[in-house]
């Protein structure tokens, strides 16, 4: 059997295999709340032969969306949209459904990436004041945000608490905590975006101190059978920015405290980001970070495109799951085509089970 086509437990959950479908911003969300879009997309996805899908950052809180049209899971309304969308879902598949909460910080309060991205101004209907560890703008000519004071971050702390008790009472399956890509968590965790002088900022010791209050705050109250993990960003790709060195600490420190998975992608802090770009870049983020830890799974992502790149990095031991993103979007069947490549049997919706051409007649398990 090949490595990929393995079960991989996290915490009590085991999934059947060990492709991740990673989460995926739609921005098709009104006021936070699903819509009959991510019925459409959560539903595709789930058909794909994935041993786990997340749903896409959350925000915690309105003010931590990253644009006017991100989903949100903060009130009885974003709650109850989403407990819609679950229900269709489930309907038709028993594939484990994650979500992953964020905030967005200074990087909130921007415009849909196909009307180009850009911040939208305070005062302009779609946009609001953003926040941050510091009065730090992502970007020059940027509105900056308010510096966060300690009674903003206890807030900030309290809604990812109430975010994961909502999550539980969905029954989602998993929550994947949102420190990567230059969001807030991991706008803490930066010295180029945190300047404080109190015991949020300065030493490595207090920038990872929110990461690991809130963590420790959602697996308080999610369900302790049921995974929590976390995804960060291993390096911001600048000189004197957070690093590889800096995210083993972190892992260890997660690890320590009974983190379920981490999720290691990288870069999004800083627009001076230098990345290398290509098949499998952030492997070595993967790699190293597993070599230090005791046993909590390392999920690979980034340009990881064929059945067996995948599989080899398996093998090789470089991680314990491949998480998928754009890959799965371009092909939706992805984990039915991985398996016909690497000789495995998939258990596909039964509409499905007459459509494997006849020279894969044994894909599916009937």
């Amino acid at each position: 059997m090949s490595k990929l086509f393995t079960p991989l437990k996290l915490a009590d959950l085991e999934l059947p295999n060990r492709v991740i479908i990673a989460p995926m911003c739609m921005y098709s969300a009104e006021h936070g709340k699903m819509t009959d879009w991510h019925i459409q997309h959560l539903g595709g996805l789930s058909q794909s032969g994935a041993g786990m899908l997340i749903i896409e950052a959350s925000a915690v809180e309105p003010q931590g969306r990253i644009s006017y049209g991100d989903v949100g899971l903060w009130d009885d309304l974003t709650e109850q949209a989403m407990e819609r969308v679950l229900e269709s879902v489930r309907r038709y598949s028993d594939m484990p459904i994650g979500i992953q909460l964020g905030h967005a910080g200074r990087k909130a309060s921007c415009e849909l990436p196909w009307k180009g991205g850009a911040q939208i101004d305070p005062n302009h209907e779609l946009g609001w004041q953003t926040i941050a560890p510091s009065a730090v703008a992502y970007s020059d000519g940027e509105n900056p945000p308010l510096a966060m004071t300690l009674e903003d971050i206890e807030a900030v702390k309290a809604n990812f608490v109430s975010a994961a008790q909502r999550a539980a009472k969905l029954g989602l399956d998993a929550i994947e905590i949102h420190g990567a890509h230059g969001y807030l968590l991991h706008q803490f965790l930066s010295p180029l975006s945190n300047l404080r002088d109190d015991q949020y900022g300065g030493s490595l010791e207090n920038r990872m101190r929110l990461v690991l209050e809130v963590f420790e705050g959602i697996r308080e109250v999610f369900p302790k059978e049921k995974p929590v993990g976390i995804r960060i960003s291993a390096s911001d790709w600048v000189d004197g920015g957070w690093d590889l060195a800096q995210s083993i600490e972190l892992a260890k420190a997660l690890e320590a405290r009974g983190c379920s998975f981490i999720h290691v992608s990288s870069g999004g802090l800083s627009e001076d980001q230098q990345i290398d770009v290509g098949p499998g870049y952030q492997l070595i983020f993967a790699e190293k970070i597993k070599a230090a830890l005791k046993q909590m799974p390392v999920i690979a992502v980034g340009l990881i495109t064929d059945a067996h790149q995948a599989e080899s990095v398996l093998v090789s031991g470089q991680a314990d799951a491949i998480a998928l993103a754009r890959g799965v979007l371009y092909d939706p069947r992805w984990g039915w085509h991985a398996a016909a490549a690497l000789g495995e049997k998939i258990t596909p919706a039964p509409q499905y089970l007459r459509c494997a051409p006849h020279e894969l007649k044994d894909l599916f398990n009937a």
